[in-house]
């Protein structure tokens, strides 16, 4: 009988690394550095999207103004 894996291919590798007791201070680094790893691959597609659509300033304050608009 095969148990399914309900952990993604990330949690089984931080599973992995967190099997040994980390440092308190090692945790915030590694959380830091997680953070901006996805920070910067959304960054990344953001821009990717932007020049594929070939927006431009006044499209962003129709975006922003849309947004504001809708809260």
């Amino acid at each position: 009988m095969q148990v399914q894996n309900s952990l993604s291919n990330l949690q089984l590798e931080l599973l992995k690394l967190f099997a040994s007791n980390v440092a308190e201070q090692d945790l915030l680094e590694i959380r830091k550095l997680l953070v901006k790893y996805f920070a910067k691959k959304a960054m990344d597609l953001a821009d990717t999207i932007w020049e594929e659509n070939n927006w431009n300033e006044a499209d962003e304050q129709r975006m922003l103004n849309e947004i504001s608009f809708n809260l």
